[in-house]
């Protein structure tokens, strides 16, 4: 029964409509393996075993009457714990908040239940979800199942290494700075941040907070293509604010075979040192893609300087998490700013200056950031796919001490700033791009890495669609060892 628990979500609901496994019987396969392999990954931090057994019977009871909820009927599911789930915890990993218990749950947790999904538990993340790695003081440190001493990313780290794991049957997480993304290429599976604003954040937010939060977005993980294209269906639409007046229509993809796509490929790029191992693990991908009929150009670039477009990134993404920055560290960094050289680029001291702009010096990036997003959509007006890395290595070894914007990861026997990946993040993120992780094999090393794919605002479904097509030609998900 061990083969069950990788299998993808979909595959999961169509067993169970076919009764060749019962709701109930599949919750408890997937508990009794978080009792047993959990302890060596602290993936899962909160369990609702009580209302998910619950929620199984009635499922099963539904199915006897030929009543089937959803496309993820009975399917178990756990999701990342700065969404809302009735009863339970909502902390950001952050100790003041270890007793906020959610009155009711997230948007994007009621839609999925109305999909049909069972809902058992939620997996871990770091302070204030702020990291590419997933450890904070309340629930400790999560293990990536690949090599428990490296990360699983963050900060939908739990998330990833509980479906590699085979701990749940579908996640779902949170993506500003590739949260969702090098998660996904850590841990060898998928992951899709969706076009900005299609999917309603609302619930998966700190207490008190009804903002969404510019250039974030909330989005599906996965094992398979197929089960990021339901999931996000099944979160997408308008936010009650919107539903009076308008509804969501996302295109399918208007290629259907590998042969009919036109990509770019970018693989490097001088804002982020790359790994050797890394990058020549996704060009063979690019080489096998090609092979099989994908038309590849890789000299296509959008029209944009990428190091204007990273500051530009910088100074949004900055400014959307300083927002909810405790006011010393405002101060802290306001005083920095002030006394910074003009000269000064460094990421702390943009940091600095993202966080504490006048509102005047954040509509001068926001217009450079809408002027980016016409020469994106001239882009794609040639290319169907921009393909890229989402990080600079695999998956690193874990490293708390100190700041993170302090420390470092080895790149080609150099040791190389870890902030330097946010550029991959927001390449497209800056943009309110779709973009899709799919699995690319494994490096000289063994570990597992993942391919970017940026689509045109709005096609979300033709990244998700060339995963799937990737999936079907090169190969998809494929479960670490010791997790049978």
């Amino acid at each position: 029964m061990s083969d069950i628990a990788f299998a993808s979500a979909v595959e999961l609901a169509k067993r169970i409509r076919a009764k060749e496994i019962g709701c109930l019987e599949l919750l408890e396969l997937y508990l009794g393996r978080v009792h047993r392999l959990n302890a060596q990954l602290n993936a899962i931090i909160v369990l609702d075993e009580e209302k998910a057994i619950a929620r199984a019977r009635a499922a099963d009871t539904a199915l006897a009457k030929d009543e089937v909820w959803g496309p993820l009927h009975g399917v178990p599911m756990t999701i990342k714990e700065s969404f809302d789930v009735e009863g339970t915890p909502t902390t950001w990993g952050v100790p003041e908040l270890k007793g906020n218990i959610a009155s009711r749950d997230a948007v994007a947790v009621e839609r999925l239940r109305t999909a049909g999904v069972t809902l058992f538990g939620k997996t871990n993340v770091p302070f204030m979800l702020g990291d590419w790695q997933s450890f904070n003081a309340i629930y400790g440190t999560t293990n990536n199942p690949w090599d428990v001493t490296r990360v699983p990313g963050g900060s939908s780290g739990g998330s990833a290494a509980a479906l590699a794991a085979g701990l749940t049957g579908i996640d779902a997480g949170s993506d500003i700075g590739a949260s969702i993304r090098n998660p996904a290429h850590y841990c060898g599976v998928f992951g899709h941040k969706p076009t900005y604003g299609i999917l309603p954040p609302r619930g998966q937010s700190l207490p008190g907070i009804v903002t969404p939060q510019d250039i974030s977005v909330i989005g599906p993980l996965a094992r398979s293509a197929d089960d990021l294209e339901v999931a996000m269906d099944a979160m997408a639409g308008p936010d009650i604010l919107d539903a009076e007046c308008w509804k969501l229509d996302l295109p399918a993809s208007r290629k259907k075979r590998l042969q009919d796509f036109r990509v770019g490929v970018m693989l490097t790029d001088p804002n982020c040192a790359q790994d050797q191992e890394l990058t020549d693990q996704l060009q063979g991908v690019v080489d096998a893609l090609a092979k099989a009929g994908v038309q590849v150009d890789e000299t296509a670039r959008p029209d944009i300087d990428t190091t204007e477009a990273h500051r530009v990134y910088l100074m949004l993404l900055r400014a959307a998490t300083g927002a909810r920055m405790a006011e010393p560290l405002f101060q802290g960094h306001l005083r920095r700013a002030q006394g910074a050289d003009e000269a000064d680029t460094s990421y702390k001291t943009m940091v600095d200056r993202a966080v504490t702009q006048y509102h005047r010096d954040w509509l001068e990036v926001e217009e450079t950031q809408n002027q980016m997003r016409l020469r994106w959509h001239t882009f794609f007006q040639e290319y169907d796919l921009l393909l890229t890395p989402i990080a600079a290595s695999a998956a690193f070894v874990h490293d708390q001490a100190g700041d993170r914007a302090d420390r470092t990861i080895p790149i080609n026997g150099k040791e190389e700033s870890v902030v330097d990946q946010l550029f991959w993040a927001g390449w497209p993120g800056a943009f309110y791009l779709p973009a899709t992780v799919a699995p690319a094999g494994l490096t000289r090393s063994g570990l597992p890495c993942g391919l970017q794919i940026i689509a045109a605002h709005g096609h979300d479904r033709t990244a998700i669609h060339f995963a799937r097509l990737m999936e079907q030609e090169i190969g998809g998900f494929v479960a670490p060892e010791g997790y049978s």
